[in-house]
């Protein structure tokens, strides 16, 4: 898990920007968007920006007098977004955990859809309240729980189903285990943070077909690696796995509907 965020290598930037950001990651950034006011107070950094769906929508929103720095762990990620993203936007390979920036630079930190994957999440908030000006502001979305996540919840049972003892493919449900709004209040307070709100946010997700949309899923992610690693025919389990969706959410188009939860917390 420490190198999921590592691994986007390949063509994988593209699908997952092509496939992954129209269906579902795309409304989710705007909503995000919209919750940093276009003058913030400062500068803002981005975390685990990936291909750059929020930093593209950071920059339209916020004041040009204003720097967006945007960093990821993936060289890959951030090669792609550098090249596809417009305006003035700075690009930097940054661990969460360990971010190479100066206490108290930011007025606001931005992290969408990543923190569920740092393996030292206390450590992570740590980082992000320190390089925070006092009263800076730090906003995040993860998923909900997977009962209420239909596609997390079918890509789960399709997987283990295959890999029923194999540990490492457990990573379908890391992005649907961090949803507990007290456990996050907790630790965003231990970490320097006060008056922590947070808001449930539905996102419907729609492809123009579920194989398009499975096809991102398996080779927009480090997925595609695991299924290779243990030697897996990938069309085999694409097709597998299409077909499971499709019982919930239709062929052609393929829709359903997802939750996210939104959280916002000041700099102590």
């Amino acid at each position: 898990m420490a190198q999921y965020g590592a691994d986007f290598g390949g063509s994988m930037p593209e699908y997952y920007d092509r496939v992954l950001v129209p269906a579902q990651f795309g409304p989710l950034a705007d909503d995000l968007a919209r919750r940093l006011p276009r003058q913030p107070g400062g500068d803002v950094l981005e975390i685990a920006c990936g291909t750059g769906a929020v930093s593209r929508r950071l920059r339209e929103r916020l004041d040009p007098s204003v720097k967006l720095h945007a960093t990821d762990l993936s060289d890959a990620m951030l090669a792609y977004a550098r090249s596809t993203v417009p305006g003035a936007i700075e690009w930097r390979v940054a661990d969460a955990a360990a971010l190479p920036f100066a206490d108290a630079v930011y007025a606001a930190v931005v992290c969408a859809f990543g923190i569920m994957f740092v393996p030292d999440k206390p450590k992570a908030f740590g980082e992000m309240r320190r390089v925070l000006q006092p009263g800076g502001s730090l906003l995040f979305n993860v998923w909900d729980r997977i009962e209420l996540n239909p596609h997390g919840r079918i890509a789960c049972e399709v997987i283990e189903s295959w890999f029923p003892d194999e540990p490492e493919m457990r990573n379908a449900r890391a992005p649907y285990e961090f949803y507990d709004r007290d456990l996050v209040r907790r630790m965003l307070e231990r970490a320097g943070f006060r008056d922590v709100r947070f808001d449930a946010v539905p996102v419907t997700i729609a492809a123009p077909s579920v194989r398009d949309y499975v096809i991102g899923l398996i080779c927009g992610t480090p997925r595609l690696l695991l299924l290779q690693k243990h030697g897996v025919d990938v069309e085999r389990f694409i097709d597998a796995y299409a077909a499971a969706l499709a019982k919930e959410g239709g062929s052609a188009p393929f829709r359903v509907e997802g939750n996210a939860v939104a959280f916002q917390a000041d700099a102590a």
